[in-house]
């Protein structure tokens, strides 16, 4: 906490030493986050190297008050957001030509990801946005509940509700349970 003030501090003034330690420092925090989001490793790249490009770019007008990690993450959240909004934008004949190329279970995705891992992803994906969200952000990105609430702008009861209604949907996808 108090490597992060003087690291917002230094950054503020300008110093590319303490953006090199934020990126270092955050760098595979970030990429989880993003790769659970959008099952997707060069997508999920993009999007932290954007949020970076971005956040470098800030310095003149960087004011926080709060965690630099929560700022960071909410950052790639919103990223991973539009990306998936803009996704859903693309026609069926885009989607068609670009499934290919983006497929998360290419070969060398296999080599990485175990076949439970695929299966888990899977059955995540399959989730409502706000319950996947949700539990990734409290599973992968290690966040409380009420900053989970903060992010996503609504009550911290929402927010357990999502995270409980996900997981038991969640149980019942893998147990067999729910049809495609």
């Amino acid at each position: 906490m108090i490597e992060d003030e003087l690291l917002k501090w230094r950054f503020k003034r300008g110093s590319k030493d303490a953006l090199r330690r934020i990126y270092e420092k955050y760098l595979n925090y970030l990429l989880t986050l993003a790769m659970a989001l959008l099952s997707d490793a060069g997508t999920a790249e993009d999007v932290v190297h954007d949020v970076f490009v971005s956040f470098a770019g800030s310095t003149e007008n960087f004011k926080l008050s709060g965690s630099l990690r929560g700022y960071l993450a909410s950052c790639v959240l919103n990223r991973a957001r539009d990306h998936i909004r803009s996704t859903r934008r693309q026609t069926v004949a885009a989607a068609g030509a670009n499934s290919a190329s983006s497929d998360p279970y290419a070969p060398e995705q296999s080599v990485i990801c175990t076949e439970e891992s695929v299966r888990l992803n899977r059955a995540i994906a399959e989730l409502p946005d706000d319950q996947r969200e949700t539990i990734i952000l409290r599973v992968k990105g290690e966040m409380k509940f009420k900053e989970i609430a903060r992010l996503q702008g609504v009550s911290v009861n929402t927010v357990q509700g999502r995270y409980r209604y996900g997981l038991s949907k969640l149980r019942s996808i893998l147990n067999g349970e729910v049809e495609k």
